[in-house]
């Protein structure tokens, strides 16, 4: 075949080099806009696993690369006057110049012709060429030609960074954090030569602007840089090599994504690959990775399906079919560490203390978890896990520290054995609102399970406030006894504590049991609906009445009857639900509230109802217990509901009325909604309300491993974490999560002690076991 790479980064040369030792026959070429061994760059970063693929494709290659990298396992981080240290992580650091000229010699020792001084402007520059590969990088010409095949989405992220370097070496990946009067800095540097270091510094837009920066020159700029971090230079000077930009030389990071990457010209097939394919932020160092991957794919499908013309379609349409997979991974990883930097300082930098603010750091892409971080450093992982059990109250002493899902946590007076909640879960399994024997087994196994707080489903503060006839309740004496049983057979047999979650089903009622049909309405024996608007939930359902003065005032009455009637039970905790479309849920948001009085339109209006209703719960339920608000974070409907944003405030607002917790969950407010699932995908909403109001949270979704949530609480990206089908699955859930762990110093139930150290002898023989061949 007639190969032509336009483009001479790494994906261009990695690419020709492969096939041409692969296939000696193939005419491959590559060109290069600048001239023979003149690149740009300071450093580049890729992991041991990308030097592993190249031993394996090419070990020539990669011997010589090995040779110049730098490699190093520690990460330290210079915050507050502090300095941390962890190893275990495993990065290549390689001056790009060097990288490539390793490859340009390569390419050059097996025959493929390199011609240099040549800016392509057009594909059809090549009409000979079976395959011309687009690796012209990010401003991709060859891309930009037929943006209406390519499909490319292009964000411009909102921090600035400046790329320089400096003499001074340094012998571990460096992080310091400088504050300054107006906003966080951040200097991300490595050693990538025996000469060089990269030094790249980032800040908020803000930040940037209140400074002046985009008003000095490249110099200046430096400069100012220079001084900021001058405890970590210690003299040494800081270097640009980007002279030939105009003005400060500050660029914002432009993430990319292409709905597709391959096209035939009429003459040529071409393929994106590496930057004009796809970008991935530096914060994880990928963007070379992922150069070098997509080179090494597209050569294994040509060695998979032939290495002719007519095979190329389809080696074409599997490559990207892999590719697409693990690049979308690596680039949502990406996006977690950026969005990280992009809002570090008010949301970590500013309220984290140094210990946990290093931890929150060293799992920002979430690919990183509490289990790995052992297997990486376990001594500084368990002094992290002493310093957090301090601070939850705990005295270590000379065995396994405990690991944060199993620290105490305290709300007013009610402190919690563990971190691990079972989430409210709907079981229709009421009659009249009656709690009852099912509930007493449900909610008794979770307790004796080991939870540290048990829910049971929303209870509805009226009849007319539930969603099916199933539905728990709390408007009466008699219910209250029924929970009153329940409440106190938790107590006499497990350390966990009881929460009852209060709410009114709204619009949402008068449905049939979820295994008769959710969400649809009941043929028969249906009751009247009331939601903030006159808004049916589906096509199908009753249209409820717009609420007036009247009707809250019912509702409030009725909440306040609930809370009190809660009191009695004896139970730990109250929730009040604001969440998934239920009817305080339908003031919160605008694709549910169309009122034009004062309980609509701005964020104040309407969420005047709702903490109207919160204050007058409050004011009865006792003053040493806790209440928690269940909020919908998101409603996954784009430029129309609720947004993160609009949740923080609500949070605020109803921090400032006395909630104690804020639980983060999302979506179910309309069915016009697309949530992105995911794993721990609610997360980042409870991260962003913790330490951006400044009220504790509990995280919900998707959590199913003790290694999720030790990682999220660890983090301080919640206080809780409320786990909900893995508890239905298995009720002893906690218990047999810590002994996955190892650890084996959590309580079982007296009665069930044999079946422990049972368990705990399996997973022992299992982890040492010899697969079967």
């Amino acid at each position: 075949m007639r190969i032509v790479c336009i483009g001479g980064g790494p994906a261009g040369l990695y690419f020709a080099l492969l096939m041409k030792k692969l296939h000696p026959a193939h005419h491959i070429t590559v060109v290069e806009r600048n001239r023979p061994y003149d690149t740009f760059g300071w450093g580049v970063v890729f992991s041991d696993a990308t030097m592993v693929a190249m031993r394996a494709w090419d070990p020539e290659s990669a011997a010589e690369i090995e040779d110049a990298f730098n490699h190093w396992d520690d990460i330290e981080v210079l915050f507050k006057g502090t300095r941390q240290r962890t190893t275990g992580h495993g990065f290549v650091g390689i001056g790009r110049k060097k990288l490539l000229n390793i490859l340009q010699r390569r390419c050059e020792a097996l025959g493929v012709e390199l011609v240099f001084e040549i800016d392509v402007d057009s594909d059809l520059d090549y009409p000979d060429a079976d395959l011309i590969i687009a690796s012209d990088g990010f401003n991709s010409k060859i891309r930009n030609r037929y943006p209406d095949v390519f499909q490319p989405d292009l964000v411009v992220r909102p921090n600035r960074y400046i790329w320089l370097g400096t003499h001074k070496l340094f012998d571990a990946f460096t992080f310091d954090f400088r504050k300054t009067p107006h906003g966080w800095f951040q200097a991300h540097i490595y050693k990538f030569d025996d000469q060089t270091s990269t030094f790249i510094v980032e800040t908020t837009e803000e930040a940037y602007e209140k400074h002046g920066l985009g008003e000095m020159d490249q110099q200046a700029s430096i400069d100012f840089c220079q001084d900021l971090f001058s405890e970590v230079l210690e003299g040494a000077e800081l270097m640009t090599n980007a002279r030939h930009l105009r003005g400060s030389a500050w660029l914002n990071f432009n993430r990319l994504i292409c709905g597709k990457w391959s096209h035939f010209n009429g003459q040529s097939h071409v393929v994106l690959m590496g930057d004009a394919a796809h970008t991935a932020h530096f914060a994880i160092g990928s963007g070379t990775k992922l150069a070098i991957d997509d080179a090494i794919e597209l050569t294994r499908q040509f060695q998979a399906h032939g290495h002719t013309r007519d095979k190329i379609p389809a080696v074409l349409e599997t490559y990207e079919d892999i590719r697409r997979v693990d690049v979308a991974r690596i680039q949502n990883a990406a996006r977690n560490a950026m969005e990280w930097f992009e809002v570090v300082g008010e949301r970590y930098a500013d309220t984290l203390e140094p210990e946990q603010f290093m931890y929150s750091m060293l799992t920002r892409s979430q690919r990183i978890s509490h289990e790995n971080l052992r297997l990486r450093d376990k001594a500084w992982l368990e002094g992290f896990e002493r310093w957090f059990a301090e601070h939850s109250g705990l005295k270590n002493g000379d065995g396994r520290p405990l690991p944060p899902m199993f620290t105490p946590f305290t709300a007013r007076g009610v402190t919690l054995a563990n971190r691990i909640v079972v989430s409210p879960m709907a079981m229709y399994s009421a009659t009249d609102g009656l709690i009852g024997d099912f509930h007493m087994v449900h909610l008794g196994a979770r307790a004796m399970g080991g939870a540290g707080l048990v829910f049971a489903e929303m209870t509805c503060v009226s009849p007319d406030a539930r969603i099916t006839p199933g539905c728990l309740g709390l408007w009466n004496d008699e219910q209250a006894a029924a929970w009153r049983r329940v409440v106190d057979f938790v107590h006499g047999n497990s350390a966990a504590k009881v929460g009852i979650q209060i709410g009114h089903a709204g619009r949402k009622g008068a449905t049939k049991l979820a295994w008769e049909g959710i969400d649809q309405p009941l043929e028969e024996g249906d009751w009247p609906l009331i939601s903030a608007s006159a808004i049916p939930y589906l096509k199908n359902s009753q249209v409820p009445k717009a609420m007036d003065r009247a009707d809250m005032d019912r509702v409030l009455a009725d909440h306040v009857r609930a809370a009190e009637l809660a009191a009695t039970t004896g139970a730990d905790w109250l929730e009040l639900h604001c969440a998934h479309g239920y009817l305080l849920s339908s003031f919160l948001s605008p694709l549910t509230n169309q009122r034009t009085d004062d309980y609509g339109g701005s964020h104040e209006n309407r969420a005047r109802f709702p903490l109207q209703v919160f204050k007058a719960v409050r004011a009865v339920w006792p003053q040493d217990k806790p209440i928690s608000v269940r909020l919908s974070c998101h409603d996954w409907v784009e430029g129309a509901g609720n947004m993160p944003e609009d949740a923080a405030i609500f949070a605020k607002m109803f921090k400032e009325a006395g909630a104690d917790l804020i639980d983060c969950s999302s979506g179910q407010v309309s069915k016009e909604e697309k949530p992105v699932y995911g794993r721990l995908f609610q997360t980042p909403f409870s991260d962003k309300i913790r330490n951006e109001v400044g009220i504790p949270t509990i995280a919900v979704g998707a959590i199913s491993e003790a290694d999720h949530a030790n990682s999220i609480i660890s983090a301080g990206r919640a206080d809780l974490c409320a786990i909900a089908r893995p508890h239905l699955a298995d009720p002893s859930w906690i218990l047999h999560e810590a002994a996955k762990i190892g650890l084996t110093n959590i309580a079982w139930p007296k009665q069930y002690q044999s079946a422990k150290y049972q368990y705990e002898a399996n997973l022992a023989r299992a982890a040492t076991a010899t697969p079967a061949k």
